[in-house]
């Protein structure tokens, strides 16, 4: 199968492994098969299980791999990788910024305008462009051509009327989400092509050379100031808004997650040269593994069948992005969302669900029901993971009441600072019943005194605006590469 699935959770295998037996407590004819059916579930619930006490092991688990990450290359599952973003948007920039959005088969240019107060972002227009099929497969200079010419035309477009700034060059940040290997903060060179794009001669190549070498052959004054992906934009967006911000976490078709460390801490990258000592690590929690993690044998599954096995182990079990899955049936997670969120006596939306989107007709209540309780399990699951992950982040910066992971002191010595993580994503956003489960998962694993001052603050649009307030925000200090 070509498509992709979003799932919760275990995610698409779960989910279609327990709607198969939907069709099986369909035709059952007696009560014996039926039990066999409830037993599954069953065993569904007590696999996904996450009291308390699990979910410490799994922070405890996430802040120890964030060590192992930052002492040395490899030396943890996850990669926790320097974006070299050591200075974010404090409210007082002023003027028009730019910023490119690219990371997938379509990409965004935007401009906003910023008066120098904190939230004062006084005008922001955007454009979103496919990208001709035929460019995916191109050459490099092909795809950046094609994507200056659209910049320029959306600069002059938005300029038409108003007099260019005659004293400076125009501020891009360039938001690229596939992989790179970064070296600096506008430096990084492409790893390998995701999602559909095989340009080949642009492995191995610098991205932002590539980028600026288009502008200039098209005529277009402006400076890429530097290179991010969309976790470090969400961060940007949310510092810009609120000054205690120091995570950002994404979980959407995919999760990730990344904060704020000490530079100090780095150890595998020691002297780096930073004006604030810090830098926004992105962790590519997404990859996280643990044998706290409760694992189910559809878990197994859904990972055997994935093309990337033993792979985003953490990301299979929260957000679920599968694509080329060979199962039956697919359920996504909007419809996973209004099937779970169905409070009608009968629950006709269950059963407008699995008629249209599964061609499952005449189900009976007790069978959508059933799918309801399914649904519950791998949604509470996935959300008090993610809590678990967002604590192992806070636990690493001394910010979970407990001092640090070596801090040796009880919560009750340590004051608590507020504390903001910018959130983004439409598994959150979107699903109500796992916005619940993961506020109930922060308060249970921090304790209520410790959780009122931990706030998860909705963001929209890291990848585009948080690009360039980051442009905004290196352009009024020394660039150093």
């Amino acid at each position: 199968m070509g498509k992709v699935a979003v799932g919760v959770a275990v995610g698409v295998a779960v989910v279609a492994c327990a709607v198969a037996g939907m069709v099986v407590g369909r035709r059952v004819g007696s009560r014996r098969k039926w039990k066999r059916v409830v037993r599954v579930l069953k065993e569904l619930e007590e696999g996904c299980e996450t009291p308390v006490g699990r979910l410490r092991q799994v922070v405890d688990a996430m802040a120890v791999e964030m060590h192992a990450g930052l002492a040395s290359e490899g030396g943890s599952k996850l990669k926790m990788l320097l974006t070299f973003v050591d200075h974010l948007p404090t409210g007082s920039e002023i003027g028009t910024y730019y910023a490119l959005d690219l990371g997938g088969t379509n990409f965004r240019v935007l401009r906003i305008q910023l008066g120098g107060r904190r939230s004062s972002i006084l005008s922001q227009d955007v454009e979103r462009r496919p990208i001709p099929q035929h460019l995916m497969t191109s050459t490099s200079e092909d795809l950046f051509d094609f994507i200056a010419s659209t910049l320029k035309q959306f600069v002059e477009k938005e300029e038409s009327g108003s007099e260019p700034s005659p004293v400076r060059t125009r501020e891009l940040g360039f938001t690229f989400s596939f992989p790179v290997k970064q070296s600096s903060l506008r430096s990084g060179i492409l790893i390998k092509w995701t999602k559909g794009f095989a340009i080949e001669d642009m492995v191995g190549k610098e991205v932002v050379e590539l980028l600026e070498a288009a502008m200039v052959r098209s005529g277009l004054d402006m400076r890429a100031a530097l290179l991010v992906n969309d976790t470090v934009g969400t961060l940007a967006l949310g510092r810009y808004h609120d000054a205690d911000t120091v995570a950002a976490v994404i979980i959407g078709t995919g999760t990730n997650a990344c904060y704020l460390e000490r530079a100090d801490a780095i150890i595998k990258c020691q002297g780096l040269p930073t004006t604030s000592g810090y830098m926004a690590v992105n962790m590519e929690w997404g990859n996280f593994w643990s044998s706290h993690l409760p694992r189910t044998s559809y878990d197994i599954d859904l990972d055997s069948e994935s093309p990337n096995p033993n792979d985003q182990g953490f990301e299979k079990m929260i957000s679920g992005n599968v694509s080329r899955l060979s199962i039956p049936f697919i359920l996504q997670t909007p419809l996973v969302a209004a099937m779970h969120e169905d409070d009608s006596p009968e629950l006709k939306e269950v059963a407008k669900i699995l008629k249209e989107t599964l061609g499952i007709s005449e189900v009976s209540l007790k069978v959508r029901k059933l799918a309801v309780r399914i649904c519950d399990v791998v949604t509470r699951r996935a959300a008090r993971l993610a809590a678990a992950g967002i604590v192992g982040i806070l636990k690493k910066i001394g910010r979970d009441g407990s001092g640090g992971t070596t801090g040796g002191r009880s919560k009750s010595d340590v004051k608590m600072r507020r504390t903001v993580v910018a959130i983004e994503g439409g598994l959150y956003t979107s699903y109500a019943m796992f916005r619940q489960y993961l506020h109930g998962g922060l308060s249970e694993i921090l304790g209520e005194d410790v959780a009122q001052h931990v706030v998860l603050q909705v963001t929209e649009d890291g990848s585009g605006i948080g690009g360039a307030l980051l442009a905004a925000s290196y352009s009024s200090i020394p660039q150093r590469g």
